[in-house]
């Protein structure tokens, strides 16, 4: 009889994820953590009735001390009675993260900061810095100051590489603001200083959704050989999800072959089978499923073998993308162990695989290939 793949140890690089929320938030305020919609549930409806909320009652009910598929109602009281620290701190603990790769630019005055989920989770955490972010932090000084846009990119710069100093990769969400369809090509320097001329004389909150600063970005974390994260495919209802695919990005990764930036395209559905074409046919380009897993609950298993098609099994990576909600951390964790055991399950039944090298491929994409890409292993070595 051939011996199951058990993965329930197996470790964890969440290399991209957020922080959770510091406060606690009603039915409502939690049911918004549970879809990407930016509106309520529709009237006389709930999120809860989806897959994602169905995991949430099935399998985060138990580790708050309930019986599996308890009420909404009850489920949320008792999250009320823990209290917020508590109930973040089972969740991340039960997920049994190794190492987090937390993204700091959505949010930050609502969530916890990489040392508070080191602390909460008991792992290591790292910080991944939003492009588009610490642009629009420099802009928001330099407008303040009246400074010109030669030197707000001269700062932007200065600010980029001090963050690099303890950031391990940076993360950009073209796909959000100006979709993957742009121009691969490095703007020119004065085309670049006219746009932030213009994007300094915005009034109001500066939002940056300009092109051409947007790849002048992209380009300066290709010429500091950086990890360079890119959302793509699903998400929140402001992509336009025809403008996500991975496929737009050819130019873009033909261009930076021989630059030593790395590329990893996060979450992917529904076109994780793109993102592993990509993998398979560029050195330089890593993919995961990421916030996919979460949301096709019961249909994860399908995503994560549909991820192991193409692509070699060192260019897969692991992420949650879990933001404000603990319960998304600790489903992460739980569909994905899960799935990738059934995948690899599922080969040693049809192709004969031996355990050890089921093993060794969940160790890789689980958490060697994180560690390996962005050059920081937090695993307990043995003296």
């Amino acid at each position: 009889m051939r011996v199951p793949t058990d993965l329930s140890r197996l470790p964890l690089f969440d290399h991209h994820c957020h922080g959770v929320l510091r406060d606690e938030v009603d039915r409502e305020g939690f049911e918004a953590l549970i879809s990407e919609s930016s509106r309520p549930a529709t009237v006389g409806t709930t999120r809860f009735d989806s897959q994602v909320g169905f995991q949430v009652l099935a399998n985060c009910a138990p580790v708050l001390g309930l019986d599996p598929f308890p009420t909404p109602e009850v489920y949320m009281a008792r999250r009320k009675e823990l209290g917020v620290e508590e109930v973040s701190r089972l969740l991340l603990r039960a997920a049994d993260i190794t190492t987090f790769g937390i993204e700091t630019g959505h949010g930050a005055d609502l969530i916890t900061g990489p040392q508070q989920m080191a602390e909460a989770g008991d792992a290591a955490a790292h910080e991944i810095v939003r492009l588009e972010r610490i642009a629009e932090q420099v802009a928001e000084k330099a407008r303040e100051a009246g400074t010109d846009a030669v030197t707000y990119l001269s700062d932007l710069e200065r600010t980029l590489d001090a963050r690099l100093t303890t950031a391990i990769g940076v993360k950009s969400i073209a796909a959000y603001r100006i979709g993957l369809d742009f121009d691969a090509a490095r703007p020119e320097r004065v085309l670049v200083q006219s746009h932030a001329e213009a994007f300094m004389r915005r009034t109001g909150a500066l939002r940056l959704d300009d092109p051409v600063l947007i790849r002048h970005l992209i380009w300066l974390a290709v010429d500091r050989a950086q990890v360079i994260q890119f959302h793509i495919g699903y998400g929140d209802d402001d992509v336009d999800l025809h403008r996500c695919n991975p496929l737009l990005l050819t130019d873009l990764l033909r261009a930076t072959r021989d630059t030593g930036a790395r590329f990893t395209l996060l979450h992917c559905y529904p076109f994780h089978r793109e993102a592993g074409y990509l993998a398979d046919v560029f050195p330089h380009v890593y993919f995961d499923v990421g916030l996919g897993i979460n949301y096709s609950g019961s249909r994860s298993e399908a995503v994560i073998a549909e991820s192991l098609e193409l692509a070699p099994f060192g260019k897969i990576l692991f992420s949650s993308d879990a933001w404000g909600a603990p319960e998304l951390f600790y489903l992460g964790t739980f569909l994905f162990r899960r799935g990738l055991a059934a995948a690899l399950d599922r080969f040693g039944e049809l192709d004969g695989w031996p355990l050890e090298q089921r093993l060794r491929v969940a160790t890789m994409i689980g958490y060697e290939n994180a560690a390996r890409l962005y050059g920081v292993d937090d695993r307990a070595t043995e003296s």
